[in-house]
């Protein structure tokens, strides 16, 4: 049976179960029409060599198709993209002076494509929505056949979860039910997980990522979808949610007054609800109706088998040369059928995990398994994983500069971290080396920790003090649960800056990847419900872990200055959810923003890489009962975790009679030295 990272939501899914009805749960608005009629036409008509210059708000509004040869190079592209924006644009604000005789033939075309009772403001707010998307015709046709090795497996996950039937076509949407897909602003997998979503269902490290596995995801896709339906009660919006956070569309909901899917979507202005978010149930629709009846878009298609695949669970830690050699397949094959095994395995740096279920191609496989699996060598098994050698970024330090100093290329650094860019490293960050050069360290080489697998360092900025020393010694694992309300003041020095490196790049906008397809534009920490922005009056809202020396740190003034701004006595703490002035006179709100997250993520990084999640208990809260005391004794759960479990509950003002859903946990190993 296929492995399943996150059993929980059991109660939901019956209750999902009864929505599954023949007819459709994902019904079709009026005036979502002309969306569904684009996306149909990108996907069915218009190839990735073509692309169409429209309206990034009526999508029926399209001015002209671009076509290219597939050699034309990227930057001629662009360039006529550009060009023809700049051409349509000064047609449009020519039109909107009131110009309507002697027109040009062009601008007579333009001016068809409204309606006949188009105001010249209309035709001016047009001239700033124009939008070029690529064609993704022989795209979804090669999705289509692909499919076929994973559709059986989906459709029975859905039934058995009671889900819609027509969720298959989502991968459509995100990846064109490509495995290997990685989007630009991080998402992976056939599904596109974020890792800060992913997280929550999946094991995410630097030595499995199982969004890569189209098995494994598919389960966690279902366990996403049907928290989002048990969340916001509509199927329209839990698709969109999926893209854009439940978080995201409960405040849509909360600021429009309604859940009317074709109101929050034409309506909706949040500032990362762009058009990705906009239009990715519409652009779900028109892959469902296509994937319902391909041969209607595109004629015969052979769509390619599933695949014959043998599981073995591996009783050690397995080197997966060692592996490859007993079962009689080369490592290429190995890793072809296992997805999720990371580059540190592949690599040597790594074993294949203990209790992991290795895939292996039936066709390949001799013999009973079993005995295979019996057959490998003692001296090939081993109790422990592979240790982590781990080094502390300091201010100064470049990626090729640590890299040289351990005697290890940047390349290597970035798979082993999952760095998406080499200038992706911060101040008090802290990387993994390979394991193999652990020996092998320059004499000049920053400090680093020799700890035993897996074992997790915790979150937060590095200290002012003096780096420790190189050791041998495992790292400690911190407590299970981080102090619950309220949060504790930091001295002015507890913090150092963290600002000396770069930080960390935002996650790019959907928006602007106009040479992609639709990609899923969820932020970082999309599953956490916590605010981490600024308001227009330079206030925030105080979340868990967070101290006064931090925002101090992250603004790079003192904390005096904060506790003059809000009228704080020193040594009184901050609590959780109270509002603070900030003073950004040395750094900005999007810097400080940024700083915040990366903290935040760092945190939570740590925090997966010691637990997964196993289930879901629901508590009714008792007279008496306090939810901060449940929490940190009972489920040793943390607060922001809690938060993504129970968005809508204010722990200060709980009821007795509350439901509120604790995330059960379970340490990747022993509790004290997570095994992997």
């Amino acid at each position: 049976m296929i492995r399943t990272t996150f059993l929980f939501f059991l109660a939901i899914f019956s209750t999902v179960a009864s929505t599954a009805a023949a007819e459709s749960v994902f019904h079709r608005p009026a005036g979502l029409e002309p969306d569904i009629a684009f996306w149909t036409r990108i996907y069915t008509e218009v190839p990735t060599t073509s692309g169409l210059i429209h309206d990034n708000r009526r999508l029926g509004i399209v001015y002209e198709q671009l076509d290219y040869s597939a050699n034309t190079p990227r930057s001629k592209r662009k360039k006529d993209v550009s060009a023809a924006k700049k051409r349509y644009k000064k047609i449009l604000l020519r039109l909107a002076s009131g110009k309507r005789i002697g027109l040009t033939k062009d601008e007579n075309r333009v001016l068809e494509l409204w309606p006949s009772d188009v105001t010249n403001d209309e035709l001016k707010a047009a001239a700033s929505r124009l939008r070029f998307q690529l064609g993704q015709a022989d795209r979804f046709r090669a999705g289509l056949i692909r499919s076929g090795r994973w559709k059986p497996f989906i459709n029975e996950t859905l039934a058995r979860r009671g889900l819609p039937p027509e969720i298959a076509a989502l991968p459509h949407v995100e990846s064109s039910f490509n495995p290997d897909a990685y989007s630009k602003v991080g998402a992976a997998g056939m599904w596109q997980f974020t890792r800060s979503t992913g997280r929550r269902f999946m094991r995410i490290d630097h030595v499995m990522d199982e969004r890569m596995d189209p098995y494994i995801a598919t389960e966690a896709a279902a366990s996403l979808l049907a928290y989002n339906h048990d969340t916001l009660d509509s199927w329209p919006l839990a698709l969109t949610a999926y893209n854009h956070g439940v978080s995201g569309m409960r405040r849509a909901i909360r600021k429009l007054g309604t859940d009317d899917p074709e109101i929050v979507l034409r309506q909706y202005r949040g500032r990362t609800f762009g058009f990705a978010s906009r239009n990715f149930y519409p652009a779900f629709l028109a892959a469902a109706q296509i994937d319902a009846d391909p041969e209607k878009y595109f004629g015969p298609l052979e769509i390619d088998n599933p695949p014959d695949i043998v599981k073995v669970s591996m009783d050690d830690y397995v080197s997966t040369a060692a592996a490859a050699e007993s079962f009689g397949v080369d490592e290429e094959t190995l890793r072809y059928y296992n997805p999720a095994l990371m580059p540190t395995v592949w690599t040597g740096n790594k074993y294949i995990p203990k209790g992991y279920e290795l895939r292996l191609p039936g066709h390949s496989v001799n013999g009973d398994i079993n005995s295979l699996m019996a057959a490998i060598d003692a001296s090939q098994r081993h109790a422990q994983q592979k240790p982590d050698v781990i080094h502390k970024v300091q201010r100064g330090d470049t990626l090729s500069g640590i890299a040289s100093a351990y005697g290890v290329t940047v390349n290597d650094l970035m798979q082993i971290n999952n760095l998406r860019s080499r200038n992706m490293i911060r101040a008090g960050q802290v990387l993994r080396l390979p394991a193999a050069d652990a020996a092998v360290v320059a004499a000049d080489a920053k400090p680093v920790v020799v700890a035993a697998a897996e074992t997790p360092v915790s979150g937060g900025v590095a200290s002012t003090g003096t780096p420790p020393k190189a050791t041998t010694e495992p790292v400690a694992a911190a407590p299970a649960a981080p102090p619950p309300q309220p949060v504790a003041d930091a001295a002015d020095s507890e913090v150092a800056v963290a600002t000396a490196m770069p930080v960390q790049e935002k996650e790019a906008s959907a928006e602007t990847t106009e040479f992609g397809a639709l990609a899923t534009a969820q932020p970082d920490l999309a599953a956490d419900p916590s605010d981490y922005t600024v308001a227009d009056d330079n206030r925030i809202e105080v979340q868990a872990m967070e101290t006064l020396g931090h925002y101090a740190d992250w603004l790079q003034i003192r904390t005096q200055r904060l506790r003059d701004l809000n009228s704080l006595t020193f040594g009184k703490p901050v609590i959780i959810g109270q509002r603070l002035k900030l003073d950004f006179s040395k750094v900005d709100r999007s810097a400080f923003e940024q700083l915040r997250i990366a903290y935040h993520r760092d945190l939570q990084e740590a925090f997966f890489a010691r637990y997964q999640i196993r289930d879901m208990e629901i508590h009714k809260v008792k007279p008496g009962d306090s939810v901060w005391i449940l929490a940190q004794g009972r489920y040793k759960v943390p607060v922001w975790l809690l938060r993504q479990y129970n968005p809508d509950l204010n722990f200060d003002r709980i009821r007795p009679g509350t439901e509120v859903h604790f995330p059960l946990l379970q340490p990747l190993g022993d509790g004290s030295t997570p095994a992997i």
